[in-house]
């Protein structure tokens, strides 16, 4: 028979063990994440040996390790100048990597960081090489073509007398080239289903924006194509001006002309049209 103080100590015993139950995981999971803890714990090397260890094992040939390194260094001791100094390395590293996401991530947050820093203009350099190294064909949206137009656009207009200026012009005329043949693709798509005015709309961004790639002689001859089919003779006839005055050897001309002539006109320049103000 069980008495009064046995079902009591029974009570007790019970509740011990629903509590040991409970306890046990926390218990465990306490212990399983100490070691989480340790490597959560703060890094107290110096920012310059770090900086030391990554630059050691960039030489080595290391780069991931390298990249690890640089990072490890700019979480530790952000807008340090060795966090400055390592967020130009990440932007080399992950370039060479071709980590082109993460080499434009470290190059704009060094540029708004330090964006009177003589390395901005290596940081836009690096941004506009990894969006140029991304271009897609030219049947493709091309939005990263210009996001690489943007980068090197802006390394010019700040740092002209930057060392990687000049490169960075030669990439941006085949970027604008690249960029002129989509509008013109689009605007032969436009003009093969007759709707004239967007193909025009095309045609006129490569005149104003294009004009020094190669694109802008097939452009007046559309130009000339699709306002004639509007029957908006006076532009046709500039539009075909335009192109014997500046490009007479061509055979976009030729076609310009005999496209006319058919009609009983002749290229002839109007001088208050936007094609000819364009042109001067």
């Amino acid at each position: 028979m069980i008495t009064g103080a046995g079902v009591s100590g029974t009570k007790r015993m019970q509740t011990f063990f629903r509590m040991a139950v409970l306890a046990a995981p926390i218990a465990l999971a306490a212990c399983g994440g100490k070691d989480d803890l340790d490597e959560l714990a703060l890094n107290d090397t110096p920012p310059e040996v770090l900086f030391n260890e990554g630059l050691a094992l960039r030489a080595q040939g290391k780069l991931r390790d390298s990249t690890d390194k640089f990072e490890e260094l700019d979480k530790l001791y952000p807008y340090s100048e060795y966090s400055k100094k390592s967020l130009v390395n990440l932007a080399f590293l992950n370039y060479s990597r071709g980590k082109y996401t993460e080499t434009v991530n470290a190059a704009k947050r060094f540029v708004t960081l330090y964006p009177g820093d003589e390395d901005s203009a290596y940081m836009l350099y690096l941004a506009g090489q990894s969006y140029f190294r991304q271009m897609p064909d030219i049947t493709r949206d091309q939005a990263v073509t210009r996001k690489s137009a943007a980068a090197f656009n802006e390394l010019i207009q700040r740092f002209p007398e930057s060392e990687y200026a000049p490169d960075a012009e030669k990439k941006l005329r085949i970027v604008k080239d690249q960029l002129g043949g989509k509008e013109m693709q689009v605007g032969r798509y436009y003009l093969q289903k007759r709707n004239y005015i967007a193909g025009i709309n095309r045609f006129k961004t490569v005149v104003l924006e294009f004009q020094t790639t190669r694109h802008v002689e097939e452009a007046l001859f559309r130009l000339t194509e699709a306002y004639y089919a509007l029957g908006v003779v006076n532009e046709a006839q500039t539009a075909a001006a335009v192109l014997g005055h500046n490009y007479p050897d061509t055979q976009w001309y030729k076609d310009a002309f005999s496209l006319l002539n058919k009609g009983g006109y002749e290229p002839s320049e109007d001088s208050g049209s936007w094609i000819s103000r364009a042109f001067r």
